[in-house]
């Protein structure tokens, strides 16, 4: 049998007696509760609301790269809508909604019954939604990297609030990671370095990720705003700025933020595995190397997305190269930990009818898909000579952010559903879900990647018709909006079901009766 310790190291099972919470709250404590609950309720319903506004704008430059030539508009609001695009789904959709899913789990799993200092939570939220008004209003077209000098040239005159989104974002993001770190910290105290569940593990990490580098993100935004308003000219090369030191200072946040909604996503990766198989992760301390591997390098691989530069010494593009590799080890570290504790026994027949647990299987594949395609990314020969600026670059982060991280957010979703409406969702609905993302997700990133092997540039809003190109966009454009079919399904599965679904008593995820909890686990 497993020890007692290997069982008490996957924490307390996150569960609650199914109850109609979203039902029971009024507008007022949507917006004002201190109940942990209510604040990640909050934070999940306005990141879905920031997919769907990020997915629609995702559909309409979809729609009119879907052939070549001008169909619909011109390259002024393509430039804002990819914009706009980018910006929405990192920093209002996939950051928010997995550290609120930890929010709500993390309570039960590291057995504290509340969530430390949920006024910051609260402060988190509200300076996002101030960021994503001030975003809207200055619909900035500088791409969600803002390269100087083309950001300080474009954008018109209410740019200035694009960069002021930017300073709320960072200090979101901090207080965010302020939230996580004192929880995974109390929980420390509380269970031991050799005890803490690897979801405590996962705040920890991920406080040190947030707090560590928006700070810089901030000072990025006040220095852009300053030199746009001719104050300073900190990266204005034409008043004798320096744009590469905006990629040193942006990339040493904008690297670690591809980690920022990873780890949480990991972290309730290892709550929700065990829970549905029944039995404890394979081995507790490569997950824990794992994390802390991850918070580290993460920090010192950032040259790589301009390696290609000219006036990136050769020493650093080598040591960046080799860092970037070395990044390769923690996440293969997860990996084999999850197949591990897959394989070792039976999976039980409550989890494969779960659609949380296939949307975990889901995230497990892509996450593999784009680890093993970074590869060529990280290689300053193939990086620099085929496929930099090319449709390559955003094939990998697609695999990461949505094949990897938005899957586990569903995951978390629709394992939380039965405890926050006290009703259980429609499992057919949920299986047309799941197989409609699975699918549009795949031939989305599958295209980008022929796309990228055949040079096809990033940014443009027009190309020539060339078969290699024209063919692949097409079925990208499908696959799009075979996504958003499915977040449809979704959305009306969820609110249909609140008052139409099977009502819930008791544990909605219990365990059938092929498996035996706490079966004997292999020695680490």
């Amino acid at each position: 049998m497993a020890s007692p310790q290997d069982m008490e190291r996957m924490g307390g099972t996150p569960h609650w007696e199914p109850e109609n919470i979203i039902g029971r709250m009024d507008l007022k404590t949507l917006l004002f509760s201190h109940d942990y609950r209510h604040i990640a309720i909050k934070g999940m319903l306005t990141s879905l609301v920031m997919l769907g506004l990020g997915g629609l704008m995702a559909l309409l430059f979809r729609t009119e790269l879907a052939v070549p030539d001008i169909q619909f508009f011109d390259a002024r609001p393509y430039m804002s809508l990819m914009t706009l695009h980018g910006m929405f789904m990192v920093f209002g959709f996939i950051i928010p909604l997995v550290i609120s899913i930890m929010y709500y789990m993390m309570p039960k799993v590291l057995k504290t019954e509340r969530l430390i200092w949920t006024r910051g939570a609260q402060w988190s939220w509200w300076t996002l939604i101030v960021a994503a008004v001030a975003l809207v209003i200055s619909r900035p077209d500088f791409t969600w990297t803002f390269y100087p000098p083309m950001s300080l040239r474009v954008g018109g005159p209410l740019v200035w609030l694009g960069y002021l989104a930017v300073l709320l974002v960072a200090i979101s993001e901090f207080l965010a990671g302020a939230v996580l770190f004192a929880n995974g910290w109390a929980a420390l105290r509380k269970w031991g370095w050799s005890k803490l569940p690897l979801m405590g593990w996962a705040a920890l990490a991920e406080g040190l990720l947030l707090m560590g580098s928006t700070p810089m993100l901030g000072l990025v935004a006040i220095y852009m705003l300053t030199d746009w308003m001719n104050i300073t000219a900190v990266y204005d090369a034409g008043r004798g700025g320096s744009t590469m030191t905006f990629m040193f200072m942006f990339w040493f946040y904008g690297h670690p933020a591809v980690y920022l909604p990873l780890v949480p996503a990991i972290g309730v990766l290892y709550t929700l595995l065990p829970r549905f198989l029944g039995r404890p992760i394979w081995s507790y301390w490569s997950g824990v190397v794992a994390f802390a591997l991850l918070t580290v390098l993460s920090f010192v691989v950032y040259p790589h997305h301009f390696q290609p530069a000219p006036t990136i010494s050769t020493p650093l593009e080598r040591a960046a190269q080799i860092l970037t590799l070395a990044i390769f080890i923690p996440s293969t570290l997860h990996v084999f930990n999850w197949i591990a504790t897959l394989w070792y026994d039976v999976i039980p027949s409550s989890a494969k009818r779960a659609v949380p647990f296939r949307f975990v299987i889901a995230s497990i594949f892509f996450l593999m898909v784009g680890g093993v395609t970074a590869y060529v990314n990280g290689q300053i020969a193939t990086d620099s000579d085929f496929v930099h600026n090319t449709y390559f670059v955003p094939a990998h982060f697609h695999a990461m952010f949505v094949g990897f991280m938005a899957n586990m957010a569903m995951a978390g979703l629709y394992y939380l559903y039965p405890y926050m409406t006290g009703r259980m969702y429609n499992q057919g609905l949920g299986n047309t879900h799941f197989w409609f993302w699975q699918i549009g997700i795949f031939g989305k990133v599958s295209m980008m990647y022929w796309l990228g092997y055949a040079y096809f540039p990033r940014w443009v809003v027009d190309y020539l018709p060339l078969p290699q190109w024209s063919t692949p966009q097409f079925i990208l454009t499908l696959s799009a909006y075979l996504i958003g079919l499915g977040f449809i399904v979704f959305i009306y599965n969820f609110i249909r079901s609140a008052s139409r679904g099977a009502s819930v008593t008791g544990d909605p995820w219990a365990l059938s009766s092929d498996v035996t909890v706490g079966a004997e686990v292999p020695a680490e």
